[in-house]
């Protein structure tokens, strides 16, 4: 039975592939779930993460297969810091452990993956701040694929910062106020890691709601959105295909959207 499923799914995932004239350039995932997964399953919150983990491994590898070039990946945002001490230890535990893996992981440098964190550095451990800094130096010149992960990462806060920085250049005398353009924002935002626009926003857990994220390249970008019902841990191929399909059509129905 299960090997039938397998079959089906297969066929069905070369089904949708073949739908889609048109694949994302830079795709955008609010990783939701993996709680309510955990509960739902009476299994340990921070088995649910870690399974969320293993699904994101799988996600990566069925976009660099596909095309996909760019991928920013919601892992923790600002309000998260909230939960528990409990909770907080076990993920960041859970993001060290990872990111260590990434510097040894025969994909990575076979694929020329590159690894870029956006969020504020301020709020992050030392220790996994040392290790994803790594990782990025490790990567920094690859290109073929790149994978943002957005941890302690806010849109609003992301906006305030680059507010900040704007304000602090202009009194020292670097920048005029009437210099400051749209272009400007761009560079004082997390662009230095050269992020493009986002064409299509996928959420999981049936929650219908973007939740302050990426409001400058995505929302700014009106970017498709694709919400759909699995849980992060039971996400699928069929769901990914399912996004880009939707995305193909919207851009079959109005070119404007092409990038």
């Amino acid at each position: 039975m299960k090997r039938a499923k397998e079959y089906f799914e297969s066929l069905y995932e070369r089904y949708l592939l073949r739908q889609c004239s048109h694949v994302p350039k830079h795709i955008a995932i609010i990783q939701d779930g993996n709680r309510r997964f955990a509960r739902e399953s009476g299994i340990e919150v921070a088995l649910g993460h870690r399974l969320g983990a293993e699904k994101t491994e799988a996600v990566m590898d069925w976009a660099h297969d596909i095309g996909v070039t760019h991928m920013t990946l919601y892992c923790f945002s600002t309000e998260n810091f909230r939960r528990t001490k409990d909770e907080l230890v076990e993920l960041f535990t859970l993001f060290t452990e990872k990111a260590i893996g990434i510097v040894s992981d025969e994909r990575v440098h076979k694929n020329k993956i590159k690894f870029q964190m956006v969020g504020d550095r301020n709020l992050l451990p030392k220790d996994f701040l040392e290790k994803i800094e790594r990782v990025e130096e490790l990567t920094k010149d690859y290109e073929h694929f790149t994978i943002n992960l957005a941890i302690a990462y806010g849109g609003r806060n992301e906006i305030v910062l680059a507010a900040k920085s704007i304000l602090q250049e202009a009194e020292e005398g670097e920048l005029k106020p009437e210099e400051i353009n749209i272009r400007t924002i761009e560079e004082h935002l997390y662009r230095e890691q050269s992020i493009p626009p986002v064409d299509l926003i996928i959420r999981t857990g049936n929650d219908k709601r973007t939740s302050n994220f990426l409001p400058w390249l995505a929302n700014g970008n009106e970017s498709a959105v694709y919400f759909c019902a699995p849980y992060w841990p039971m996400f699928r191929k069929i769901d990914l295909l399912r996004g880009i399909r939707m995305y193909d059509q919207r851009i079959k129905n109005d070119s404007s959207y092409l990038p």
